[in-house]
């Protein structure tokens, strides 16, 4: 069925060639649709394919009587996002305000505490120095990052042959300041610190602004241009005639996504708030599915809810307990964190499991293994022949958000424009204006 220039899963591919197209987009989430606006408004006919029956790749609005809407992928923005801002903006889409002007709760051993600021707090003087050091030594490496170029960073080889937890077991002290640690990789990149490159994560939080900012994707039937935005991992799935080059063709092999469950628990009312609560709660306990949350809740004050987020080692193993099991543990959790038997009485449930999405393969985006962006960092954007690629993981602002996904869209559309002869080289990577509008930072 064909909407518009998106054909979908099951669209014959041979009535590509009744579009005449200039440039076939593969794949219709927001680095795909990014690439596919730049190039329609310069006069080009654009198609877009999708394997899915809907647009959005990794944001997902769910419509339904029981939540009106509910974002079950990407949803948060947040300062320096200016692209995405700017397409809301222009689109019409209204941003509010979520609820950050209260106490945060603090949940570990068991007890919960009223905090302020975005990182939790730790035990004792060496702990409180510890984090203090760790952070900044995690910014102060990352300024040696080219936010364009990782792999030419002065010690990019040395760092990308470790792991965060190599990195942690060298400069971490306290328990609590590793407790920390760990917290922060699994909630930025959804993955474990035994997972991911030190390299790669030194860069993700680089090109986010840093832990502060970042805590607080011929003619007829042969189209003359393509854009890959599918996510790096799925991109095994095609088959490319002729095949890509050697090290392409490895680099898509060495990537997994990362591991979240997006859920929402859904009230009579928000407890949360007569208890003086935000809604946001930050949770150590090594049992406890959730590890952060977050109010929901319309801006008509209707259809009160906590989103949690089930993330990395902790969504791999609970993909075990049915969506039932899910709810119910998670209930009982908020009902420890909030202190209120309120917590147990929900009125519905939604969740959305990011690892069983065939065509996303995990959220937020890509993790990068010790060695990989040494070996391979170079080949992630460069065009093969006539196929350029987008996508979140191709950014170099915000890479792993939906600001990083039209960014990558944008910029692979203008490597067309270039090769065209429509624009000069240096309008490939535009910069953004400041967009002003004040709105929360979060990933999904």
């Amino acid at each position: 069925m064909m909407h518009g220039n998106v054909i979908w899963r099951g669209e014959l591919l041979e009535n590509i060639k009744d579009h005449n197209a200039d440039v076939a987009v593969i794949e219709a989430g927001l680095s795909g649709l990014s690439a596919a606006k730049i190039l329609h408004e310069r006069g080009l006919n654009a198609i877009v394919l999708e394997a899915r029956d809907r647009v959005g790749g990794r944001t997902y609005t769910l419509r339904n009587e029981d939540v009106t809407y509910v974002d079950l992928g990407g949803s948060y923005v947040g300062p320096t996002q200016n692209r995405i801002l700017r397409l809301a903006d222009e689109f019409g889409i209204q941003t509010f305000l979520t609820q950050d002007t209260e106490d945060l709760i603090f949940h570990s051993k068991g007890r919960s505490k009223k905090i302020t600021g975005a990182v939790p707090p730790v035990s004792g003087l060496l702990a409180t120095l510890d984090v203090n050091n760790l952070f900044r030594e995690i910014d102060e490496m990352g300024e040696e990052i080219p936010v364009d170029a990782p792999w030419d960073a002065p010690h990019a080889e040395e760092w990308d042959k470790m792991t965060v937890k190599e990195f942690f077991n060298q400069t971490i002290w306290t328990k609590g300041a590793w407790k920390l640690g760990e917290q922060t990789v699994n909630v930025c990149v959804t993955s474990e610190s035994h997972e991911v490159s030190l390299l790669w994560f030194l860069w993700y939080l680089r090109q986010c602004g840093g832990s502060n900012r970042i805590l607080s994707t011929d003619n007829g039937g042969q189209c003359r241009h393509v854009i890959l935005a599918v996510p790096l991992p799925l991109q095994t799935r095609l088959t490319f005639d002729p095949p890509l080059p050697s090290l392409r063709n490895q680099l898509i092999q060495r990537v997994p996504m990362g591991s979240v469950i997006k859920t929402f628990v859904y009230y009579d009312r928000p407890f949360w708030q007569e208890k003086g609560h935000s809604g946001t709660a930050i949770i150590e306990d090594e049992e406890a599915l959730v590890e952060f949350t977050f109010a929901d809740t319309k801006p008509d004050s209707t259809k009160p809810a906590i989103m949690g987020l089930i993330l990395a080692g902790r969504a791999k193993t609970c993909v075990a307990l049915t969506k039932e099991e899910r709810r119910d543990r998670i209930c009982k959790l908020y009902a420890r964190v909030f202190d209120t038997d309120q917590a147990l009485k929900w009125v519905h449930y939604e969740e959305l499991n990011w690892l069983a999405e065939q065509w996303s393969g995990g959220c937020y985006s890509a993790m990068m293994p010790p060695g990989f962006l040494t070996t391979f960092g170079r080949e992630l954007r460069k065009p093969v022949g006539r196929i350029h690629f987008a996508g979140t993981e191709t950014a170099t602002e915000w890479s792993g958000y939906m600001e990083g996904a039209v960014q990558a869209g944008e910029r692979a559309a203008r490597e067309i424009l270039f090769e065209r002869g429509e624009i000069n080289q240096s309008e490939i990577w535009k910069e953004e204006p400041e967009n002003k509008v004040i709105v929360i930072l979060f990933h999904i």
